[in-house]
């Protein structure tokens, strides 16, 4: 080697001794060990590590022992964040380097989602999910046999089971029961990752009857009695389930660990989801009234308690929540006269503005829940009695004849009856507050919701489209004398026996005040469906889990009417219910997935 080979070298291995001097007296480090809550070391975790005063950031997977390394970080303020699929995003802050400093911290992370289910007997034992790279199958099966006093015959297309009082019930009869516990059916849902703490999410699920196999659809139960007698029905319902390929939901959206989520599509009404938490029997077709009528969860209408073309937010802040909702119209809004005696020529068409709001606040404090809902319904439909045909009552206030106002039209029908609904239009506001607190092995909860219903501002028409894309053949926009008030209120409790049998208690009452005008209800003068009334019920059941995924139960529910809540058809002369009670025990199994 030359002597000049050998000075360049001398200064090139002085240059870097310099250089790593310098980096030894500036530089920082930080480092650490990722693990999960049990301990365990996590690898392929991308650690961010970011300098706040410039920006600038770098990310470090750890490796097999869970260990991350940041070298030569200048000195600053800095605060990291560690990802993995399936936890919860870490993040520290606050973290301060000086020169020279060799900072240690370790970060421990916690499971977003349970473990999947890893072999046939952990599925069939335990309650892990059927999750494969972020998308979950979920569903369940419920069947039972029951009894009442005063029923129908069953029909496939109804999803519910026969507990509650039915204005058209006059037999007892034993009966298989759908949907006790838990509406029957699939879901698929998923959220994947693709920007640190930000994820896409979307779910859609189904129910059916689980006798038929049959798509729920409350509509259907209705058409197939058009133009039947009384005592040939069989069970007629209304909801917001009317043969859509995904009666439940069918949404997607963004999520977000520190600014919440946002969704659109077919979601669950706010009041829905309070429902679902603070009723004792957690929505129970068989047991609770709140949970098989709508009423109450839909904010004034049980075809509301899931919304079409809904955007929908979400956002947790510690022991705090908040939701709100808003609806976009859709559909068909008819055509509607406002005089009698109007022909096709002469009826106007209109909008729908079917359009809705809501907002709803919550929060925890130690073993205390709360929650405060409002919502708002802008021509919500109640779908009345099947059509009535040929052998109906002799002055028949639901005919075959289309009707708006009740004035019939004089010319040809617009829409002939044949599977179509007739129903009630109304505007709908209401709010409701509801509780729970947790006293091992006691749960106790409560709540209360007070609904305004007004004749709606914009009318609907004949034509106009209900649930799952049925036709109104006819429609009343001026149902109500003067504002309809309904109050709901329920109550009750659950008792944990043991670690896997629980006892429910619970009651439900609704009342609406006296909306006819003059008022003149009274057994003498007869009543109308325009008169105050009460609905009461009440129910006892034992929920028994032999898994984590089935469990048996056997209860009973009373449930009566009275006053106005009695009259089996509106509009008309007092036409009340066959039975104004029911009593219903039911037993049955149910496997959740």
């Amino acid at each position: 080697m030359s002597r000049l080979a050998v000075c360049f070298s001398a200064v090139v291995l002085c240059l870097a001794s310099t250089i790593t001097f310098a980096q030894a007296q500036t530089g920082a480090s930080l480092s650490g060990t990722v693990t999960d809550q049990a301990g365990g070391a996590l690898r392929d975790v991308a650690v961010t590590v970011k300098n706040v005063d410039t920006g600038d950031a770098r990310t470090i997977t750890t490796d097999g022992a869970g260990h991350y390394q940041a070298l030569s970080l200048p000195l600053g303020r800095f605060e990291i964040r560690a990802a993995k699929q399936g936890f919860a995003n870490e993040t520290r802050t606050g973290i301060s380097l000086t020169v020279g400093e060799n900072a240690m911290l370790d970060i421990k992370m916690q499971r977003s989602t349970p473990d999947v289910c890893a072999s046939g007997h952990e599925f069939a034992t335990t309650d892990c999910t059927l999750s494969w790279h972020g998308i979950t199958l979920y569903g369940a099966y419920d069947i039972g046999v029951g009894w009442v006093s005063h029923g129908l015959p069953e029909n496939g297309y109804n999803y519910e089971g026969a507990s509650l009082v039915n204005r058209n019930g006059y037999e007892h009869r034993f009966l298989v029961a759908p949907n006790n516990l838990q509406q029957t059916g699939l879901g698929i849902r998923g959220k994947e990752e693709f920007l640190p703490g930000w994820s896409v999410v979307f779910n859609a699920s189904t129910g059916i009857n689980p006798q038929s196999g049959l798509l729920a659809n409350a509509s259907a139960t209705q058409t197939i009695n058009n133009g039947l007698p009384r005592k040939s029905y069989s069970y007629a319902i209304d909801g917001a389930r009317a043969g859509q390929p995904f009666n439940d939901e069918i949404y997607a959206g963004i999520s977000s660990t520190d600014f919440g989520t946002l969704t659109f599509g077919r979601q669950r009404a706010l009041g829905t989801d309070v429902m679902l938490l603070y009723d004792p029997a957690g929505g129970s077709y068989a047991f609770s009234y709140i949970g098989y009528n709508g009423t109450m969860a839909g904010g004034g209408d049980t075809e509301d308690t899931r919304w079409d073309d809904a955007l929908k937010y979400r956002l947790t802040y510690g022991p705090v929540h908040f939701g709100a909702m808003y609806k976009f119209a859709d559909g068909s809004g008819g055509c509607y006269s406002g005089s009698g005696g109007w022909t096709a020529a002469t009826c106007t068409p209109e909008s729908a503005h079917n359009n809705a709001y809501g907002f709803d606040i919550g929060g925890n404090y130690g073993k205390f829940s709360a929650d405060l809902v409002f919502q708002q319904y802008n021509q919500a439909i109640s779908v009345l009695n099947p059509l009535l045909g040929p052998q109906s009552l002799s002055a028949p206030y639901q005919s075959t004849t289309n009707s708006i106002n009740t004035n019939p039209i004089t010319g040809d029908n617009l829409i002939g009856p044949t599977n179509t609904v007739y129903g009630i239009v109304t505007d709908n506001r209401a709010v409701m507050a509801a509780v729970k607190y947790t006293w091992n092995p006691f749960k106790l909860f409560a709540g209360y919701e007070y609904i305004w219903q007004n004749n709606p501002h914009n009318p609907l028409g004949v034509g106009a489209s209900d649930q799952g894309g049925y036709i109104m053949s006819g429609v009343e926009d001026n149902n109500l004398d003067s504002e309809k008030l309904v109050q709901i209120w329920w109550t009750g409790g659950k008792y944990a026996i043991d670690s896997k049998t629980e006892i429910t208690l619970s009651w439900y009452q609704q009342r609406q005040n006296d909306f006819r005008l003059p008022p003149t209800c009274s057994a003498s003068a007869g009543f109308r469906s325009s008169c105050a009334g009460n609905l009461n019920e009440g129910s006892f059941y034992v929920d028994h889990h032999f898994t984590k995924r089935f469990d048996g139960f056997v209860g009973i529910a009373y449930s009566w009417v009275s006053g106005g809540l009695a009259i089996a058809i509106p509009h008309g002369p007092g036409v009340p219910y066959f039975s104004n009670n029911n009593l219903a025990p039911t037993a049955g199994l149910r496997f959740a997935f």
